[in-house]
């Protein structure tokens, strides 16, 4: 390959891309039509999903920089030994991040829970493509919501301490 190079070794270790093959001048201009014409051809002939869209700009909107994860620190399919015989028991989970703990049972009929030390607190629970649902903790930091989440979820929490968001859990 003729690459013009006078035999300067600098000169072609600068123009040199991955490949170790030296760039034409014009080239890389070449390379960025060729990326863009690509890139259209993918939006008519492949398109993303309006719905995959719309989840990548919500995950994006929920990422919270101040957040602290809220770590997984006992899960009652995990941790806890099995009792004979017991049929539809409920999940328990805890969470801790710094010095707060959240105790949460989930039940087929929906999930309850404690933030301790008790305390008011704004609670979203996180489900999937929808908006959070939005529940607020009594005086004594218990929560509840009347329905079971649908697949994946987390809980964010907004204390006075900050914003805690828990670990993703499949219900």
């Amino acid at each position: 390959m003729n690459t013009g190079n006078t035999g300067n070794t600098d000169d072609a270790d600068d123009m040199s891309d991955i490949s170790g093959e030296v760039a034409f001048d014009g080239e890389e201009l070449g390379l960025d039509l060729l990326e863009e014409e690509l890139r259209r051809a993918a939006a008519i002939l492949d398109p993303v999903p309006p719905e995959l869209r719309q989840i990548a700009v919500e995950a994006f909107a929920l990422h919270d920089l101040d957040a602290r994860i809220a770590e997984l620190t006992f899960d009652s399919v995990v941790d806890a030994l099995p009792v004979r015989g017991a049929t539809d028991m409920p999940r328990m989970l805890t969470f801790h991040a710094g010095g707060v703990t959240v105790d949460v049972e989930l039940t087929a009929q929906g999930l309850m829970g404690q933030v301790l030390p008790p305390q008011t607190a704004g609670i979203e629970v996180l489900s999937g493509p929808q908006a959070g649902w939005a529940l607020e903790t009594d005086p004594m930091g218990r929560f509840t919501y009347g329905e079971p989440p649908a697949g994946p979820f987390a809980l964010r929490l907004r204390t006075g301490e900050g914003v805690l968001v828990t670990d993703w859990l499949t219900a």
